[in-house]
């Protein structure tokens, strides 16, 4: 019999690689744990495959039956609370990540839920300014709580339930039907924005683990949390990075695209796709490139954006419109991340050793403020926020966009300005003149890319796994 049993809900790409690529779940296992992960239904059979061992087992998050619920009990009810809840986060913290995510939430409404906005606006003002009335939203989440996980809960009888969000997914039904039981539950955080984009949890969660001072902050601030509750142990996703898990050659790397060892090597990383086109961004950089109108002759690396694979969606348009777009560029290629399969699409984390290398290995590094400014911050290679604004964003009626001018202020955008970590540039000739300059200085702003990834990441030691796996350890050991 193993000594604990815990619940591990890795419901997203993110997730896989925080608790499947790290040391976090060996350590649990050495330590005579067993897990049983619970992931997307359709890729379960791949996780298993590759991530099998013993004391580890793979079920399914069961995501079909939570869509039924979700569309059936209350569905309206449960809507406006997954509304309130994601947006009606305290004021104390930056709130223009939730005043964007807002208008996202806004535009996807129709029909008589529509007249329903300003009433629930009215209802986002008093909760970011009444602590009360934020606990009476999360507190009345709770009877919405189906069975879905019964038999499970009585096959395993788990002591403790740790999920890669408190609530803000799916992972929310698990999280509340194991607080209905009186099991303890955990959360982690594993993206860099998600205390300051996600607000309030979805399910009563007992402790969270988070990678920084700033994330507990936030956490504390924005999202009500006791400080006695929040750990801070890092990141273990980024282990790998510091410890050179994954990192090719310079040589191996090259010659896996075919590059020109000759020419400067820029990559350029899709992001905050839901809210803008990045084609205005990636047509700067290739003209600059095509037209050989930098410093130095350079190449350029795409990699597009997971979305970028959603059938049918504006974002394949996009991709498409880029692969046509740099069909006679040379010196252009495209990057597509690796699908695992299912529900998680191009996040499962199955190219680490290319996204590490096109990092480590870029000359300049560009995004918009993709959380690979971290990533690549902690390969000291530098970087270029590009907030070229797309003419009318998306432009498709019903579908919300933002200027890419106006995002700097959301609060890890912001953090990256004010850290020096990079430059920005919201046109081409800006865009320009900072490649150049880092063609011709590339180890300007190191210091404050060292700086900027102590103060955000906390351990650069590789320790992050084993740090968070020795916390759930400790919870279980005072639970027993």
């Amino acid at each position: 019999m193993p000594k604990h049993r815990v619940f591990i809900s890795a419901d997203h790409g993110l997730a896989l690689v925080y608790f499947l690529q790290s040391d976090l779940i060996p350590v649990l296992l050495k330590n005579g744990v067993e897990v049983v992960l619970f992931t997307d239904d359709k890729a379960r059979q791949a996780i298993e495959t590759r991530f099998g061992q013993p004391g580890l087992v793979v079920d399914g998050l069961r995501l079909d039956l939570c869509h039924q619920y979700a569309n059936t009990t209350g569905m309206r009810a449960q809507n406006w609370l997954y509304y309130l809840r994601w947006v009606g986060g305290s004021n104390r913290i930056n709130t223009t990540a939730l005043d964007g995510n807002m208008g996202m939430l806004e535009s996807g409404l129709r029909g008589r839920s529509r007249l329903m906005i300003p009433l629930f606006r009215s209802l986002v003002w008093l909760m970011r300014r009444s602590r009360i009335i934020r606990r009476i939203v999360v507190n009345y989440q709770r009877r919405f709580t189906p069975a879905i996980y019964s038999d499970l809960f009585e096959k395993y009888q788990p002591d403790m339930v740790i999920a890669s969000t408190p609530g803000w997914r799916w992972d929310r039904y698990l999280l509340r039907e194991a607080s209905a039981r009186g099991i303890r539950t955990v959360s982690v955080i594993v993206g860099w924005d998600n205390p300051s984009s996600y607000s309030l949890p979805g399910a009563p969660v007992d402790y969270i683990t988070c990678w920084s001072e700033i994330q507990k902050e936030e956490l504390i601030l924005g999202s009500d949390w006791k400080p006695e509750q929040v750990n801070i142990a890092g990141i273990p996703s980024y282990d790998g990075y510091f410890r050179k898990t994954w990192l090719m050659s310079r040589a191996e790397y090259y010659k896996l695209h075919d590059l020109d060892p000759e020419r400067k090597l820029l990559s350029y990383a899709c992001s905050f796709e839901t809210f803008s086109p990045n084609f205005q961004n990636i047509a700067a950089i290739a003209e600059l490139v095509n037209n050989d109108e930098l410093v130095q002759s350079c190449q350029l690396l795409i990699r597009l954006h997971p979305n970028h694979f959603r059938p049918g969606s504006r974002f394949e348009q996009e991709a498409n419109r880029v692969r046509e777009f740099i069909r006679n560029m040379p010196y252009v290629q495209l990057v597509e991340p690796v699908s695992l399969g299912g529900g998680l699409g191009h996040y499962s984390g199955e190219d680490m050793e290319e996204k590490t290398s096109m990092m480590a290995h870029s000359d300049i590094f560009l995004t918009v403020y993709s959380t690979m400014v971290v990533e690549t911050a902690i390969h000291d290679r530098p970087i270029v926020s590009v907030c070229i604004d797309a003419p009318g964003g998306w432009n498709i009626t019903g579908v919300y966009s933002l200027p890419l001018t106006v995002i700097g202020e959301w609060p890890t955008h912001q953090r990256f300005r004010r850290a020096g970590a990079g430059r920005v540039a919201v046109n081409q000739d800006e865009l320009r003149c900072h490649i150049n300059y880092y063609l011709q200085n590339p180890q300007a702003d190191s210091e404050a890319r060292r700086r900027f990834v102590q103060e955000e990441c906390t351990y650069t030691d590789g320790s992050a796994g084993k740090r968070t796996a020795d916390y759930l350890l400790s919870l279980l050991e005072e639970g027993a």
